[in-house]
């Protein structure tokens, strides 16, 4: 199973990442869809290789072909946004928010799942990539679709544990060359 392999990989050390890795895949609360969406995109975000290697087959194993297209396409539109938004945001002069973005994003639009769904690995994968102005609008939608806030959480907690996995692996191959 992907999931064991890459726990198994996680060195000594980082005991609590393989535990959380467990719980926040193996316990969580989330439908199959919204949580395998949620991994597959986080490991998308996290950029490594290892973590995207171990976790696509299971993602793809229980998600429909609509959602696993989805929710890789969550992981490419947030990549781009959210060094958008992120700069503009961070940028001291506030005339650069209102300017047209003039980037194309239709499949926010119509991701091919239920919009609640897309919105939460959106969020995820925002939260990896550290855009706060992408995270609050994501869960400003999510929370007026009706999604509690342990719901949101728990997208985030993925994307915590999968991005942290992601650089202590890579870490680990870098020292071992």
């Amino acid at each position: 199973m992907s999931l064991d392999n890459l726990k198994s990989a996680v060195p000594d050390y980082a005991k609590d990442l393989k535990l959380n890795l467990g719980s926040v895949i193996g316990s969580s609360d989330l439908p199959q869809q919204q949580l395998w969406g949620t991994v597959l995109a986080c490991a998308i975000a996290s950029r490594s290789p290892k973590v995207l290697r171990e976790l696509e087959p299971e993602a793809k194993a229980n998600l429909s072909p609509e959602a696993y297209t989805a929710a890789k396409s969550a992981a490419a539109v947030m990549a781009m946004n959210n060094v958008f938004y992120r700069t503009r945001h961070l940028l001291s002069d506030p005339e650069y928010g209102t300017l047209r973005a003039g980037l194309r994003m239709n499949v926010i639009g119509n991701p091919g799942v239920e919009k609640v769904d897309f919105e939460l690995w959106s969020l995820a994968v925002s939260a990896i990539n550290g855009c706060g102005q992408c995270l609050d609008s994501h869960e400003q939608v999510l929370r007026k679709a009706g999604v509690d806030r342990e719901t949101v959480q728990e997208a985030f907690k993925i994307a915590a544990v999968i991005q942290a996995v992601g650089t202590t692996l890579d870490a680990e191959a870098a020292l071992a060359e």
